[in-house]
């Protein structure tokens, strides 16, 4: 940590324990104070212990991020417990992040329907340190991940389904298909727990959009929770407008009257049920990729509408960020 930079913290509530935790100072333990007043281990073989964290930092440097960390989380509906590890090493360049993919938070709550059980499944990123704006943005892809949060949890917001292809839930691979079902529409019936997120068919866990998780819902300017592909960062929704906080307006606006009623269209109004239901109007705060520019740095601003997290890169992806086969 610089000289003269005070340490940021993690507030971590655990079941009979409440503890503070320094994210992204380098310490190879953290120990938490419980409620008898004990000191505690915060993670296991040096790392810090993040489950149930809320995040507070705000560099856009992943090198201020450098550490171990750990989890120790619940499957819900199958009663079955999981570890998640997210480590992160620093060059000069670049980050590695290596995760299981197992969040920080539990998951798979009551009323979630998850096409195949939960895997941990290990995965290594490599984040840029120095990320650059292109000459254009970088369109979605289905054959990568979009981004990686702090807890090691990749955010892959397309979904394989369309109207009219299968059952509408897979196998529309191809970019160009129109009416592509936006998984945060209630009507999209995905499975999503409350976190909006489900499983891949290899059981990776994956979220669609706004986590619900690793900030607060407060007054203060919303923290770091990710990285996407391109390098840049992706903070919670609240920033600091003139010295009013408050939440992050997405650019993209719900298209007006209804879709076509041909053979291959789904008709009915434009509710959200499709992401071509939306196109950007500039009618809020963040450009067409979702971000904006603060005080000099550029980032990914989670939504409370579509597109949720991000529409489109302003930089150059990552290779590390594509699925494997």
């Amino acid at each position: 940590m610089p000289a003269g930079e005070e340490a940021t913290f993690l507030q971590v509530s655990l079941a009979g324990a409440v503890g503070c935790l320094v994210l992204g100072a380098c310490l190879p333990m953290v120990a938490c104070q419980t409620s008898d007043g004990a000191g505690s281990d915060s993670g296991t073989s040096g790392s810090i212990d993040i489950t149930g964290a809320t995040f507070t930092r705000r560099s856009a440097d992943c090198a201020d991020y450098a550490q171990s960390y750990s989890s120790a989380v619940v499957d819900v509906q199958r009663r079955l417990g999981f570890e998640g590890f997210v480590e992160i090493v620093a060059s000069d360049d670049s980050c590695t992040l290596t995760s299981n993919a197992i969040p920080n938070h539990d998951f798979d709550q009551q009323g979630a329907s998850f096409a195949t059980p939960t895997a941990a499944l290990e995965t290594t990123f490599v984040i840029k340190r120095h990320p650059g704006v292109a000459s254009s943005p970088t369109a979605l892809e289905l054959r990568s991940y979009d981004a990686v949060m702090l807890n090691g949890v990749v955010v892959d917001l397309l979904a394989a389904g369309c109207f009219g292809v299968g059952d509408g839930k897979i196998g529309c691979n191809d970019l160009s298909s129109a009416w592509r079902y936006d998984p945060m529409s209630p009507s999209a019936n995905f499975g999503t727990d409350v976190h909006n997120a489900h499983t891949q068919p290899d059981g990776r866990y994956h979220y669609h959009g706004d986590p619900l998780a690793m900030y607060g819902e407060s007054s203060e300017v919303s923290p770091v929770i990710g990285f996407a592909a391109d390098g840049f960062p992706i903070y919670g929704p609240y920033f600091d407008d003139g010295g009013t906080i408050r939440e992050a307006r997405s650019g993209f606006s719900l298209k007006i009257g209804s879709r076509p009623s041909g053979a291959s269209d789904p008709g009915g109004d434009y509710d959200g049920t499709f992401v071509d239901d939306y196109e950007y109007t500039g009618a809020g705060d963040l450009d067409e990729c979702n971000g904006m520019t603060i005080d000099g740095q550029y980032g990914y601003y989670v939504t409370r509408t579509y597109p949720w997290v991000l529409a489109c890169l302003k930089g150059a992806p990552d290779a590390s960020f594509d699925k494997r086969p």
